[in-house]
């Protein structure tokens, strides 16, 4: 898998309708520091009893991306963890409608879609997102997983009370659930190596599935789970002509225009590179739309035979660093020390 180095830490979202629904957001908030270490954010709805919570990575707009962010009357509120790439085609198009924007974050574009296109606004975003919008005026809320569940949400309804986060340690955190595991979920996750969903490992708990999203209303018995999208059941036909040929230029446009909406980004980005083709082809469209050199990380090992140092590509137009774990470092994966050693370029390697 290819991952730009922007995005190692993810930003994490919550809510609650919990009788102290502020008090449990910020407990949940507090759990996934680690995934929003730049700016956190929580907003309370005395009215409807219900508090959404953001805890936020800054990769667009740093200074003017705070999360939960409302629309111009503060009617509609959203978090969201992950990013809209073709935000700023939708900027565009919700300023041509008339919508007042304050900030040039993604985030923001959800709430003014939400006005014009309510649930459906999902079916024009491009991403990887998992998003929640609360509408004061219909007292209910909207929480969406995007198309191939890139970004997680786990939730739980338990009585009376709605509850969602982007860990599961977050909403335990959150709530005063007991830690009871699913037989059914542990035997999947010896089995699969994973845990399917809707389950998650701890009963009464579950996972929002990809392509699906929930609503909530303060007068319904429960959340209401829906569908939104499903692979096509079968591949599109090339119009015509020879067919691998337009197979070909079909999938070099996709890809580059894939990378190229991946690399909007107000802080540095890099990209992980095992030297494996999927990684080697990202970065090397990604060395040809930027205009400067791409940063490329590799892990490597000390120890062991484990090491995609030695096979990744080093050429002028990349900036190339090894991130090892040394061998005296300490096994704990929760405090891991990294070493960081930039690499020489090659013109030789290609």
């Amino acid at each position: 898998m290819v991952i730009l180095v922007s995005y190692l830490a993810m930003c994490g979202i919550c809510g609650s309708t919990a009788s102290a629904p502020g008090a449990a957001v910020a407990a949940m908030n507090k759990a996934m520091l680690h995934r929003g270490p730049d700016d956190g954010g929580v907003h309370v709805d005395d009215t409807l009893g219900i508090a959404l919570g953001a805890r936020r990575l800054s990769i667009i707009d740093v200074a003017g991306g705070h999360q939960p962010i409302c629309n111009e009357d503060g009617s509609v509120w959203a978090v969201l963890n992950g990013e809209i790439y073709n935000h700023p085609a939708l900027q565009a198009e919700l300023r041509r409608r008339g919508h007042s924007l304050r900030s040039a974050t993604d985030t923001e574009v959800l709430v003014h879609l939400y006005e014009d296109h309510g649930d459906d606004l999902v079916h024009v975003l491009e991403g990887m997102f998992a998003f929640a919008v609360l509408d004061t005026r219909q007292r209910r809320l909207l929480v969406a997983r995007d198309r191939f569940g890139e970004k997680p949400m786990f939730y739980a309804a338990r009585r009376g009370a709605f509850t969602f986060a982007s860990e599961l340690d977050a909403l335990l955190a959150g709530t005063n659930m007991p830690l009871e595991l699913d037989p059914a979920a542990v035997d999947e996750f010896f089995v699969l190596g994973y845990v399917t969903t809707p389950r998650s490992i701890v009963r009464h708990i579950h996972q929002l599935p990809a392509g699906h999203l929930l609503t909530w209303a303060s007068d319904a018995l429960g959340p209401r789970v829906r569908r939104y999208w499903a692979p096509p059941a079968a591949p599109l036909a090339p119009p015509g002509g020879e067919p691998e040929a337009w197979l070909v230029a079909e999938t070099v446009r996709l890809l580059t225009a894939s990378v190229r909406s991946r690399m909007l980004a107000d802080v540095p980005l890099g990209v992980l590179l095992s030297g494996g083709l999927d990684s080697t082809l990202v970065t090397a469209i990604a060395s040809r739309v930027s205009d400067r050199p791409v940063k490329t990380f590799t892990v490597g090992y000390d120890i062991g035979a484990v090491s995609e140092a030695g096979s990744c590509p080093r050429r002028n137009s990349l900036t190339v660093f090894r991130v090892s774990w040394p061998r005296s470092t300490s096994r704990s994966p929760t405090r891991p020390s990294w070493r960081c050693t930039r690499l020489p370029s090659s013109r030789a390697v290609r």
